[in-house]
């Protein structure tokens, strides 16, 4: 019988460390390959092809839920898992959207991780009972939602620019000209009215693109 193989992203190491001694204990498990940023979880997901990907929301360069779009489409097989502090509907269901099968909470982890792995390694969802309130709740009582019809791209610059990128370290990270960075910038700052990159942390912020 295969192995189960399992792809861990989470920029703290003392995490990752926790994540595999839970996975590893577990007969039939291995953690085939670790990443501390979003870019570097969907090179390891191409590269690594795991059936399973842990990956915490708040990653840095680019966010869980940009990853995980990313990584479902490289890897179409390979479910992601979500780590999150945040109890919030609009992001369980933007990581639905995005691709992701389940989300649980980070203080959660301890009591729902294994059986979460296990669900998603027969492709099936996984929700904590916490999280499915908080998703129900929501359902019971929409709200309009900021920022929602941003394009992957427009999120991918938000953040990049929240983390204090130049246009040329845009330009660079995303594979384009610096033209093209240039011109996405002032296209998505319009679009926002913002004005400043002060504006746009603070915009990436509320809108919990990046943390505080």
């Amino acid at each position: 019988m295969s192995r189960l193989r399992i792809l861990l992203a989470d920029d703290h190491e003392m995490v990752r460390k926790g994540l595999r001694a839970t996975i590893e204990a577990h007969p039939g498990w291995e953690v085939c390959g670790e990443a501390r940023t979003g870019r570097e979880a969907v090179a390891e997901a191409r590269e690594r092809r795991p059936d399973v990907v842990v990956m915490d929301f708040t990653m840095p360069e680019l966010n869980g839920m940009e990853a995980t779009r990313q990584i479902r489409a490289a890897v179409p097989r390979a479910e992601v898992l979500i780590l999150s502090m945040h109890e919030s509907e609009k992001l369980v269901r933007e990581m639905l959207a995005a691709g992701a099968r389940g989300y649980i909470l980070k203080t959660d982890a301890g009591e729902f991780l294994v059986a979460a792995i296990q669900a998603l390694s027969e492709h099936k969802p996984y929700f904590t009972p916490k999280v499915s309130a908080v998703v129900l709740q929501g359902y019971l009582n929409p709200e309009p939602q900021p920022g929602s019809d941003l394009t992957p791209r427009e999120r991918e610059i938000v953040q990049l620019i929240a983390e204090g990128k130049a246009t040329k370290e845009v330009a660079e990270a995303l594979g384009i000209s610096v033209k093209t960075a240039e011109t996405h910038r002032t296209n998505l700052m319009r679009k926002l009215n913002l004005h400043s990159a002060a504006d746009v942390v603070r915009y990436a912020i509320r809108n919990q693109i990046v943390q505080a």
